[in-house]
């Protein structure tokens, strides 16, 4: 008998890989999508929710008629509830509140019981999800969290299963893989497979605009998240399944590209996934563009289905509200706002160990009012003159232009490449105050302002008028 199984967590794995023949019309390269959402709970993540799982049994710490209690994970927790029903445990799942109804449906449907927690709060919140979850553990006799961004089994499920199994299906002719970052685990469990049977094998991450994975990839620095409406991928703290050394590039995607293209999957492809799929396509379309060569082989992850999506991403009118409908205007990239700004300077920075009163007389002989701080070329943070003043200004006088001016660094800047839609800067600056334009080692080499932004936006509209 062919495909026939003792239970339903056997049927895990197998999933097509589908040629785009219209999205990724027009690009170097061919580029295939692999459909995790034909998985039994409808994703990928339930490949590691297993191995999570059998890990707990193994270890004594869950027991048979015990609870899985999970702070959701978006799709794992859909794995999860379906493998609690398989084996007999009980199921709770903390989710955030913009987690979309249809997913919360599916997870009662399970049997399990969802409890909803504010979104965007520090995990040490004692209102997060994470917190809200480690109590109901500790309330409830026999109940174990399934950690999913701290869980190494996460990526091992990846490694013992995803990854062999796109090698084999394409015999080993993979060029370069493209996965959206959510807990990591992935990615860091598919990349690790893949290079260790080809180093040269090119792994790619997409991530959010409000996710800070970009930044941190190409900075090392931890900058402010902020909201977004992707779900199931993107992260506001770095959890421990996310592993960069298996990672070549992370690309940068934001709302509206990634709801456009889920939209455009459906329509073009047939293939109905959900905006964390559409993200992960829109993402995969950007970089080889940019990068790939004619013959290139890649793969895209698409994380689960997309029925969990009808109310949001394939409903037109929530569309419309949120203004995702909206014709797009075309700003060009941020090597064309450099451009628009004049001959690139040296960029005016500090270092970590620099006195206060040194950093205020550098920026007043540049004529700036902020300036990175730069630790072995890489931007630690970021100095700007309102609080350079407050330390100036010090009525005790006792720390008045002294001390290290690491201490009075701030986060709250983005980075971009030269290839960045300007559509994503704008998005950027909604919440940052300040761009740092990078190279392709992570080392800024200009940075950007809020006024450079306005005055190029305007020289083109006007252009356009003219």
């Amino acid at each position: 008998m062919r495909r026939v199984y003792d239970n339903l967590l056997d049927a895990i794995g197998d999933t097509p890989a589908v040629k785009l023949n219209r999205v990724a019309a027009a690009m170097p390269g061919t580029l295939y999508a692999k459909i995790e959402g034909t998985n039994p709970a409808s994703s990928g993540a339930e490949r590691a929710a297993v191995r999570m799982v059998e890990s707990l049994e193994a270890g004594g710490r869950l027991k048979p008629g015990g609870t899985l209690v999970e702070a959701s994970s978006a799709n794992a927790s859909a794995g999860l509830a379906m493998i609690a029903a398989v084996r007999g445990y009980k199921a709770v799942f903390v989710v955030e509140d913009k987690t979309a109804e249809e997913r919360r449906a599916v997870l009662r449907a399970y049997g399990a019981r969802v409890v909803v927690a504010p979104s965007d709060l520090d995990g040490d919140d004692p209102q997060s999800t994470v917190s809200v979850a480690r109590r109901i553990v500790e309330e409830t006799p026999g109940a174990v969290v399934v950690d999913t961004a701290n869980d190494p089994e996460n990526a091992r499920g990846h490694y013992l299963s995803t990854g062999p199994e796109l090698w084999a299906q394409f015999d080993g002719k993979v060029d370069v893989v493209v996965v959206g970052l959510g807990t990591g685990g992935t990615i860091s469990g598919v990349g690790r497979f893949l290079k260790e049977k080809n180093p040269k094998v090119k792994v790619i991450g997409v991530d959010p605009v409000g996710s800070l994975y970009f930044d941190y990839f190409h900075t090392g620095q931890l900058t402010k998240p902020y909201a977004y409406k992707v779900e199931g991928i993107g992260a506001d703290a770095l959890p421990a399944t996310m592993d960069f050394s298996w990672v070549d590039d992370v690309v940068r995607v934001n709302d509206k590209e990634s709801f456009l293209t889920t939209r455009r999957l459906l329509r073009e492809e047939g293939i109905l996934t959900s905006s964390a799929g559409g993200a992960a396509v829109a993402g995969a379309v950007k970089w080889m563009r940019q990068n790939a060569a004619a013959g290139v082989r890649a793969v895209v992850l698409l994380p689960d289905g997309g029925t969990r999506a009808l109310a949001t991403v394939f409903n037109d009118n929530w569309m419309r509200e949120n203004g995702f409908l909206e014709p797009e205007i075309g700003l060009g990239q941020v090597r064309d706002l450099v451009d628009n700004k004049g001959a690139v300077r040296e960029l005016v920075a500090a270092a970590p160990g620099q006195r206060v009163a040194e950093v205020i007389g550098l920026m007043k002989l540049h004529g700036v009012s902020q300036v990175p701080v730069l630790d072995d070329g890489k931007v630690v943070g970021v100095l700007h003159e309102s609080r350079l003043l407050e330390r100036a200004l010090d009525t005790a006088g006792s720390k008045r232009g002294s001390g290290d001016v690491r201490e009075l660094c701030e986060a709250n800047f983005c980075t971009v490449d030269a290839d960045t839609d300007v559509g994503v800067l704008t998005e950027l600056f909604k919440r940052a105050k300040v761009a740092f334009l990078i190279d392709e080692k992570g080392r800024p080499i200009d940075i950007i302002t809020r006024i450079d932004l306005i005055d190029y936006i305007s020289n083109v509209t006007s252009a356009g008028r003219a």
